[in-house]
């Protein structure tokens, strides 16, 4: 049996007017929805992959505002073998909003790996399945449950 591995993954909470910043992506071969963000790289601080990975993908500088949730139950990686995932969600404020470039369509963009657009959704009527990852829907549950 493969040596176990795990994979940290650090995503973005961005709150505006009740409505949570999505991104739909193309990778692997598979349509998705959920926070941005991405993985942890060897050298990297938390804070700092979590920095990187929002100016990569959005080209603009956020602001952490705080640490909301760090996964505490055992989730399997969906794309690799012998990986659980270690996911690190902060809180944070884009710091041009007016610059983000956004659609009102889920995954509006050519289905080719590496597409990505972003949205904005209402917290309270997103349902939980909107997202495409265990972990997501768990960390908007949360949200739900902290808005009220």
């Amino acid at each position: 049996m493969p040596e176990p591995r795990f994979n940290i993954r650090v995503y973005a909470i961005i709150i505006q007017q009740n409505q949570l910043l999505l991104s739909d992506e193309f990778v692997m071969g598979t349509l998705m929805t959920k926070l941005p963000g991405g993985g942890l790289e060897y050298g990297e601080g938390t804070l700092d992959c979590l920095h990187r990975e929002m100016k990569e993908e959005t080209g603009l500088d956020i602001r952490i505002t705080g640490h909301f949730y760090t996964t505490d139950f055992f989730q399997k990686a969906l794309f690799y073998d012998h990986t659980q995932l270690l996911s690190i969600y902060y809180k944070a404020q884009l710091i041009h909003p007016e610059r983000l470039i956004t659609s009102s369509r889920k995954h509006d963009f050519e289905h080719r790996e590496g597409a990505q657009s972003f949205r904005w959704a209402h917290i309270q009527n997103m349902p939980a399945a909107e997202l495409s990852f265990p972990i997501d829907r768990h960390v908007l549950h949360l949200l739900k449950s902290e808005i009220g």
